[in-house]
């Protein structure tokens, strides 16, 4: 996945897979609370891999922050890599939510 600039207060689409200890230590609460103190609009999965993946949706400065915090973790995770990718909002989503295994995206 790649990383690109963008302006900080454009709508942005940031789509992040996090890989390392981050599946039963609470990633998934720890993102979404902080998704949604943000207002950014969204989910956050744990996928069938081990990894947990996050889309949200606000602006670019916004997203940024919670990317920072994506790659930081919660107490009990080890975050060893975050694959990043920016797109454009694609306005699918009304609130942001937590969703189950096997969740089919968007």
């Amino acid at each position: 996945m790649t990383e690109q600039g963008g302006g900080g207060d454009r709508p942005a689409r940031l789509d992040a897979v996090v890989r390392g200890r981050v599946q039963g230590v609470g990633f998934r609460y720890f993102v979404a609370h902080r998704a949604f103190a943000a207002g950014l609009l969204g989910w956050v999965a744990n996928e069938p891999d081990g990894s947990l993946r996050c889309v949200a949706e606000g602006t670019r400065e916004v997203l940024e922050g919670l990317l920072a915090e994506l790659r930081r973790g919660p107490p009990g995770a080890d975050v060893r890599s975050v694959d990043v990718r920016w797109g454009p909002p694609s306005g699918g989503v009304s609130t942001f939510g937590i969703r189950s295994g096997g969740h089919r995206g968007d």
